[in-house]
């Protein structure tokens, strides 16, 4: 089993897209496909509504995707062809109690590509691309943190910079590819991610490595 991690600097950079378009591409590798969601203060995992509960059985929750309309993120993986979607909810910060039950639900899945940043303080992906677009302002902390273990960059093709006092020195060596969406995946992505996956003996899912203080 080969780990994929998408992360990215924000929302609304498409990372969604590029899960699907991997998963589209690469079909033949029987994707189970992973988004995981942190909610602020004041929104209960179990249905992503305001609530006020504090109770351990609402602060993260993991439910299997059936429906095929497109219509929200893990439903667009299915569409995409994914063997199985799931999505996960948790309070900001509150990872960390979901992931015994993540680790069980993937257990004899064949591949697995999840869209997160903050999961990368859990375990050591086989890949890890992340997606930034300059254009966008918002630099999430997770994003800064882990930039340094990208293996690759997704870069959105834009204008004058956005960003305030962001460097990418941590990723000066590793390969950038542009893109300008629509698509969000090109064929060098895929010929990219294709071979690192050909080149995994094993997967490293259930390695955890300890949490950044």
């Amino acid at each position: 089993m080969a780990v994929i991690v998408i992360g990215g600097h924000s929302r609304s950079v498409g990372k969604t897209s590029v899960v699907a378009g991997l998963i589209s591409a690469l079909s033949g590798f029987e994707w189970t496909a992973i988004k995981i969601t942190q909610y602020g203060h004041g929104i209960c995992s179990a249905n992503g509504e305001a609530c006020d509960c504090a109770t351990g059985d609402h602060s993260w929750a993991i439910s299997e995707e059936s429906d095929r309309s497109g219509e929200s993120d893990t439903s667009r993986f299915l569409v995409a062809g994914a063997t199985r979607a799931l999505w996960v909810r948790t309070e900001q910060g509150g990872l960390a109690p979901a992931m015994p039950s993540l680790r069980v639900k993937i257990l004899n899945a064949a591949n697995v590509i999840i869209e997160s940043n903050s999961v990368l303080r859990f375990l050591r992906p086989d890949l890890y691309l992340t997606v930034l677009d300059p254009a966008i302002a918002d630099f999430k902390k997770s994003a800064r943190e882990f930039l340094d273990r990208a293996n690759a960059v997704i870069l959105h093709r834009t204008g004058e910079s956005a960003w305030q006092s962001v460097s990418l020195k941590p990723v000066a060596d590793r390969p950038v590819f542009a893109i300008s969406p629509p698509p969000y995946v090109t064929p060098e992505i895929v010929d990219f991610v294709r071979s690192k996956l050909n080149g995994c003996s094993q997967s490293e899912f259930s390695r955890s490595v300890p949490r950044k203080a």
